[in-house]
């Protein structure tokens, strides 16, 4: 769904008239929304007889706001119908990874190559959108989020059942029921959000500034769908990365290459030079996902999952929401050289990343993954 929303999102807006602010308004209203939303789902969900039960709630919701976009004008109704579809699609993202990660962790599921499946997807709406909007324009977004939404209906019916999380004297006693107050994790999912909030630049404007520069239609499908196949290509080698390179590394070069990412964007690279830019969102994306997964799954009792998910989807929506704010302000004065501020924010989030390692307890490691030194 998010191969619809994340890059033709803006392009409807901006097919609405909006001004750049008023964009950046609009996509930061959508992702608070989703923010305030996440934790409060999450919470419902681990409290639930079948977590999935919101998972279906969720989609049949969002298909009826993707359906009144086709009647949406202007900016105030755009910014109605758009946090409300945020606040009522907020729970899927949360509850899918708790999901997840239950199979990671009762059955030694590798979450690479479940995780890998939304990428694909993703792709695959990223490239059929693009060429679709190219023939039909800006009303294939609504009609393709539609779409989507009625898949997100049925993959929660064809969701694995798995009830209540188990708890009892089984239970690995290294992680305690405090696992979500530990302080080291808030400041960990709040590095990880500082360096995912750092492509709110390029969420918000990079389909726009592609459109500027005169790539297609289908050249701006492709140069999204790199950067999902490099980043389908790391959830495939996750196990294989599990076992070769420490979560913290992992984070740590993330951060590392997101910084040459946004200092190169707004140079006049052609087309084949962002196709092979986009590639490193293998590293500024998935590596960080993947690191922070791994974490999670080793200090959290699963009975929490759908919380702590919860509390990550909040960090990130508050500073991806702050970071989308504050582009459409810088875009607007300084147009694509505004990318050295997301260069800077990567800078910050692998110092966070930093002090989370340092400020982790000392133990043996738990869950699907061997805990390594920092």
């Amino acid at each position: 769904m998010n191969g619809v929303i994340l890059p033709y999102l803006p392009i409807w807006l901006e097919g609405l008239a909006l001004t750049e602010v008023e964009i950046g308004i609009v996509l930061a209203m959508q992702l608070l929304l989703r923010l305030l939303a996440a934790p409060v789902s999450g919470y419902v969900a681990d409290r639930l007889p079948e977590r999935t039960m919101v998972l279906a709630w969720s989609g049949g919701l969002t298909l009826l706001t993707a359906l009144v976009m086709f009647f949406t004008h202007g900016f105030w109704p755009a910014l109605l119908i758009v946090s409300i579809q945020a606040a009522v699609f907020a729970p899927y993202a949360p509850i899918v990874e708790s999901i997840a990660v239950t199979g990671v962790r009762r059955w030694g599921f590798q979450y690479g190559s479940m995780r890998v499946w939304g990428s694909i997807a993703f792709m695959g709406f990223a490239l059929l959108a693009g060429e679709l909007r190219g023939i039909w324009g800006i009303n294939t977004i609504p009609g393709m989020m539609a779409a989507g939404f009625l898949l997100t209906i049925a993959a929660a019916f064809v969701t694995p059942r798995l009830g209540r999380a188990p708890v009892g004297p089984s239970a690995d006693k290294a992680l305690s029921p405090s696992s979500l107050k530990r302080f080291d994790l808030h400041v960990l999912m709040i590095g990880a959000s500082l360096a995912q909030a750092a492509h709110g630049m390029f969420y918000t404007f990079g389909t726009i500034h592609w459109q500027q520069v005169g790539f297609s239609s289908g050249s701006i499908g492709v140069l999204w769908s790199a950067a999902i196949v490099a980043e389908v290509t790391v959830f495939f080698a996750a196990g294989w990365l599990a076992r070769k390179v420490p979560a913290w590394t992992l984070m740590r070069i993330g951060c590392a290459v997101a910084m040459v990412r946004w200092t190169l964007f707004p140079m006049p690279l052609g087309f084949w030079g962002y196709l092979v830019l986009q590639f490193t969102h293998a590293c500024t994306f998935a590596f960080v996902h993947i690191g922070l997964q791994h974490r999670l799954v080793e200090s959290v009792n699963e009975e929490q999952e759908s919380s702590m998910q919860g509390a990550y989807v909040f960090y990130n929506g508050v500073f991806l929401a702050l970071s989308t704010v504050l582009s459409g302000f810088l875009y607007r004065q300084f147009g694509p050289e505004s990318y050295v501020v997301m260069s800077g924010l990567s800078l910050l989030a692998l110092a966070i990343i930093a002090l989370a390692a340092r400020l982790q307890p000392q133990r043996p490691g738990a869950g699907g993954w061997t805990s390594e030194p920092s």
